[in-house]
């Protein structure tokens, strides 16, 4: 019998008197292809960092890798990018990408990936992760799924044996997800071994076995075709108290345009972001925004949001005022709520969720002053709309994915907001978290006549108050009002 590729015995986590992973027993054999599922907070990225020697644990995990082809090396791939400015720090502020000037602090992919270029293997892997057009693109305006891509491919030139990917698909459209899939393949019948952290409607064909956690406990293990995988996600009702108490403390908002684009070009040096866009957005409207990683969605947010500078060389008009003409970033985004992938990275590792939600209240990537009774208030009835009461006291950076996802939200949702800037928000989030999250979204929309911008690249995860769509593509704009068909199916 051949020796395990891994072994797992009796591994626990436990960090701040919390137990996160409790008596894991696993053993991986060679050739076979793994995959961890299990709701958010089960436990999964830490089993993952356990492998890796990432997060400290009790009880072994040992590794007898093959000797031959493949270097001698666990890689982890994590969830979001890490990287460095030129001088050799991650002092990146939010509104860097937009900003033409300072974001050429960052390095390019060229850069980036030149330690590693020098071989043909590494010149095919770019190619296959479609990252050759953006080589000389600055890292820090790549969209989420380029840099997704770019992950891989910096993985893949080290000639992993083990490869274990927390959550490869999130961020990547369909042809992203698709072109993924194949590249799997190809990875496995290179001779490389993978575990794979991903939820189970997204299971890749090369996955031979499946380990399920739940509440950090392994609940079962094995043959792909034996496991029974999760079925249909059943959300709790809604917390219809807090709904009315929001309600009832509402506040009028006296525009008809929330948003008007006219003939709006944004270039960075001779590339073209967007071109002639023209869009209109009247109070109450609901639209999702789709189009292929990098077409252009984050930078026509920032438009939006104030954030980017270029909106004052353009024709904008966000809730009936032209940008320019003696309004503050300050005044427009005290009328937004707003959540991206990369948001959460922004904060201080040590802040805890319940001051992340509050510092929505003053739209700072953190909270810097004292809050009042009413505003606790507030807090608290974010907190339990999304039902985060055990979790807020937690440094954000302790929790899952799917749980930072949900303070976010809980952050873009504590003003009750008249605008609602959604971009890509059920990244990271399990079926019951997300069918929950379009529930509250579209009573939200309904109660207050929320006027809402919703990114994703799932048309399965769009609330059904969506009636309106854009389709950005290589720079231009295609509209249509009334998109009954992206209802999603019931």
């Amino acid at each position: 019998m051949s020796l395990a590729l891994a072994q797992l015995t009796d591994v626990s986590v436990t960090i701040n008197n919390i137990d996160i992973l409790k008596n894991i027993n696993l053993t991986i054999l060679p050739g076979e292809q793994w995959a961890i599922i299990g709701k958010s907070g089960s436990g999964k990225t830490t089993l993952a960092q356990a492998l890796t020697g990432r997060a400290f644990h009790s009880g072994t995990v040992s590794f007898h890798l093959p000797n031959h082809t493949h270097a001698n090396r666990i890689l982890l791939i994590e969830q979001q990018h890490h990287f460095k400015n030129r001088s050799n720090t991650s002092d990146f502020y939010y509104q860097q990408r937009y900003n033409s000037s300072d974001s050429e602090d960052a390095m390019t992919v060229q850069e980036e990936l030149q330690p590693f270029t020098d071989s043909q293997p590494a010149t095919n892997w770019i190619e296959q992760l479609h990252l050759t057009h953006v080589l000389p693109e600055p890292l820090i305006q790549l969209s989420n799924g380029e840099n997704k891509r770019l992950q891989l491919a910096k993985a893949l030139f080290l000639d992993p044996a083990l490869l274990i990917m927390d959550n490869p698909f999130i961020g990547l459209d369909v042809e992203g997800r698709q072109s993924l899939h194949r590249i799997l393949d190809t990875i496995v019948a290179s001779g490389i071994s993978i575990i794979l952290i991903t939820p189970p409607q997204e299971l890749p064909g090369c996955i031979t076995h499946v380990a399920v956690l739940e509440n950090g406990q392994l609940v079962s293990a094995g043959k792909k075709s034996a496991i029974q995988l999760q079925q249909a996600a059943v959300a709790p009702p809604l917390p219809a108290a807090i709904i009315q108490k929001l309600k009832a403390a509402g506040e009028s908002n006296h525009f008809t345009t929330v948003v008007k684009m006219v003939n709006v070009t944004i270039k960075y040096g001779e590339r073209t972001i967007l071109q002639n866009i023209n869009w209109e957005v009247k109070k109450g409207e609901c639209w999702s925004i789709s189009g292929p990683n990098g077409a252009g969605k984050s930078t026509l947010l920032s438009l939006v949001t104030a954030d980017n500078p270029q909106a004052y060389a353009n024709e904008l008009y966000l809730f009936d005022q032209r940008r320019g003409s003696g309004e503050s970033i300050w005044d427009i985004k005290r009328r937004i709520g707003f959540v991206s992938p990369e948001l959460h990275l922004y904060f201080d590792r040590g802040t805890s969720c319940f001051d992340v939600i509050a510092s929505g209240l003053f739209d700072t990537i953190g909270l810097f002053r004292q809050i009042s009774t009413a505003q606790q208030e507030q807090v608290q009835n974010s907190i339990q709309l999304l039902q985060l009461q055990s979790l807020q006291r937690r440094p954000l950076f302790q929790l899952s994915l799917g749980q930072q996802r949900m303070v976010l939200l809980a952050r873009a949702l504590v003003k009750n907001p008249p605008l609602l800037i959604l971009d890509e928000p059920t990244q990271g989030l399990d079926d019951e978290q997300i069918s929950y999250f379009k529930t509250l979204v579209n009573q939200l929309c309904e109660t207050f006549h929320t006027t809402l911008l919703y990114v994703t690249h799932y048309t399965k995860d769009m609330p059904s108050c969506i009636t309106n769509a854009v389709l950005l593509e290589n720079g231009n704009m295609t509209l249509k009002r009334q998109a009954e068909s992206l209802k999603p199916k019931a």
